[in-house]
């Protein structure tokens, strides 16, 4: 079975990278304000696992809102970085892009803090995976580590610690703020596995 990997270069997903090691990897530029660094380091990750790696750039910066989007969140926002119906629309270009190439499978890097986003929960990843399934080509969605803390999954992965280092995390910057949900989760991981942040 064919699979691909949407990957963020943030933590999990480079994780997940490792721990599955999917035929390719997408990064989508949707018009956040970290496309670029996402983009460098999901590229570099790919590199080093001799993955191929495709970027899909579809600017739906118009439609974004949070920290993610550099503007203001709208008011029904559960924390700072929510995008509306951002792994709806994430879910669905990768989905696009790894069809012509016959994935079977695609995965995302959901783990269990991010249900604290309805697109976070395993009703959503099974929701979408069936709406998947009713199209042509009938591929599947996996949330492999959606039960799993994000160091749990690093755990589980083995990626090397240099390589977890430079993920990026940081929803508002092209280099870590330091400050934001992104560099907090950041921070309080690699504190868990016992390792210096970068």
């Amino acid at each position: 079975m064919k699979t691909a990997l949407l990957l963020s270069g943030g933590m999990d997903s480079i994780a997940l990278a490792y721990l599955k090691h999917p035929d390719l990897a997408i990064t989508i530029d949707y018009g956040q304000v970290v496309a670029k660094a996402e983009i460098r380091t999901a590229s570099a990750v790919c590199e080093g696992l001799k993955i191929p790696h495709e970027v899909v750039s579809v600017d739906c910066s118009a439609l974004g809102s949070g920290d993610l989007a550099g503007r203001p969140s709208v008011a029904l926002a559960p924390v700072s970085e929510w995008w509306p119906f951002r792994n709806q629309l994430l879910i669905t270009l990768a989905a696009m892009k790894a069809i012509p190439s016959g994935v079977q499978l695609l995965y995302i890097g959901t783990v269990k803090t991010d249900s604290v986003h309805a697109d976070g929960s395993e009703s959503f990843v099974n929701a979408m995976g069936g709406v998947l399934q009713l199209q042509e080509g009938r591929m599947s969605l996996e949330a492999p580590a959606i039960r799993m803390t994000s160091a749990e999954l690093i755990r589980a992965s083995g990626v090397p610690r240099e390589v977890l280092a430079f993920a990026h995390s940081c929803h508002v910057a092209e280099f870590a703020c330091g400050k934001c949900r992104g560099c907090s989760k950041h921070f309080q991981t690699m504190e868990t596995l016992g390792l210096e942040p970068y």
